[in-house]
């Protein structure tokens, strides 16, 4: 006799055996759509307005994230939501000796730390992505988990190629040289614009200088991290070694940039300034534009390395670049230039609230329209002071809604972020 339960039954396998046979295909194609990617040869064609931008902008590129690690769709998202919920940050109210034994014991999780044969490509491939025709070289640092790269890391990166559609931009990552970082910047490589992200080979990178004892002694274990987050105090190093090498631009991933800086040279910007006297009375390196080789470069890198303290936010960042140039600022052979607060920090950190802010009244509607005027002939971009304001929204008529939306080449979720 037929019983309606098998029939169910029946269904119920077929149907899991549809969604699973689905769920296989989809991971399968996604698989081999970046593979094929990752070995095809050219992109698309640019739209026509995109062109129009560079005439520099004519040459077929290769992929600019070759020579990726094939991960898994799963495993790659495992692997991310791991490093969301673990930053490697040192346990704060311990001794020294504590936290020394505590970063023994998780050296070995620090990934940016270790050199393998990948890594030591580095050089390599950064000069391979240079050779091609650059309108400048930009670097960029991200050594947090991929997954908290988001809407305004990436608004960032749009801001560089809309302003310098020609130019090269390095990465210098590798948490975001993986699937997850090829998706999140695909749709800038499907347009042709040239980033890359590299694994940095951090022993390269500091050899020959001050940093090569420094990070010696901190692989072995021998020195103190702090309670700042190590990749905190790596990222202030890694931009000072990479433009040394390489020469170039450097700017940090939650700068918006608003106007050319390919024709600044050898310069930092002041992040506030005596308003009697007119002289700074602190610098910032969030912006850091300089020749190859510049001795104030060797001077920063050598003052990171002999007086590291982790244990002090901005005491290697932009207190370490302000006290370095007020003790060389009577020495000869150190030429550059420090420009004014409205170059490149337009709003101090803790003024950042109100350019997010959208107006309430026509008074604040009035200062917002006067404010993006000022901005967009003053400045070269503005800093957005993410440590303070990451948990802020981008408002919708803002002064920053404004200027992304007009610097921006994907746009997408401005308003979300």
């Amino acid at each position: 006799m037929f019983d309606p339960r098998h029939l169910k039954s029946a269904k119920l396998l077929l149907s899991s055996l549809f969604i699973f046979s689905a769920i296989i295909f989809v991971i399968h194609a996604y698989s081999i759509i970046y593979h094929d990617f990752l070995h095809s040869a050219t992109y698309k064609e640019p739209s026509e307005n995109l062109q129009a931008q560079s005439h520099r902008f004519k040459e077929q590129i290769r992929p600019t994230l070759s020579n990726l690690p094939l991960h898994s769709i799963q495993e790659e998202n495992d692997r991310i939501q791991a490093g969301n919920q673990n930053d490697l940050v040192a346990p704060l109210g311990v001794t020294e000796l504590e936290r020394i034994a505590w970063f023994r014991k998780n050296l070995h999780k620090f990934d940016i730390l270790k050199s393998n044969n990948s890594t030591r490509r580095f050089h390599s491939r950064v000069l391979e992505f240079f050779s091609r025709e650059c309108e400048a070289q930009f670097f960029m640092t991200w050594i947090s988990p991929a997954g908290s790269f988001g809407v305004r890391e990436l608004m960032s990166v749009e801001s560089v190629f809309k302003v310098h559609p020609g130019t090269c931009l390095v990465i210098l990552s590798r948490t975001l040289e993986t699937t997850h970082g090829y998706t999140v910047l695909k749709p800038l490589l499907d347009s042709r614009f040239k980033v890359q992200v590299v694994t940095p080979d951090l022993p390269f990178l500091f050899k020959g200088t001050l940093a090569e004892a420094w990070f010696r002694e901190l692989i072995k274990g021998k020195k103190d991290p702090g309670e700042i987050p190590l990749s905190q105090n790596l990222s202030n190093l890694i931009r000072l070694v990479v433009l040394y090498k390489y020469g170039g631009i450097y700017i940090d991933t939650d700068f918006i940039v608003l106007k050319p800086l390919t024709g600044l040279r050898n310069s930092i910007g002041a992040q506030s300034m005596d308003l009697r006297s007119k002289h700074w009375t602190r610098l910032n390196n969030a912006v850091l534009i300089f020749d190859m080789k510049h001795p104030l470069l060797h001077e920063f890198i050598s003052e990171f390395a002999l007086t590291f303290d982790g244990n002090k936010w901005g005491h290697n960042g932009p207190y370490l670049v302000s006290r370095v140039i007020k003790r060389l600022l009577k020495r000869p052979g150190f030429i550059f230039k420090i420009l004014p607060p409205t170059a490149f920090y337009p709003a101090d950190w803790n003024k950042i609230r109100g350019f997010l802010r959208k107006p309430k009244t026509q008074t604040e509607s009035k200062w917002v329209e006067a404010k993006v005027l000022q901005l967009r002939a003053e400045t070269y971009g503005i800093h957005l002071w993410n440590k303070q304001s990451r948990r802020l929204t981008i408002e919708d008529g803002s002064v920053i809604g404004k200027l992304a939306l007009n610097h921006c080449i994907i746009c997408n979720n401005i308003f979300s972020s």
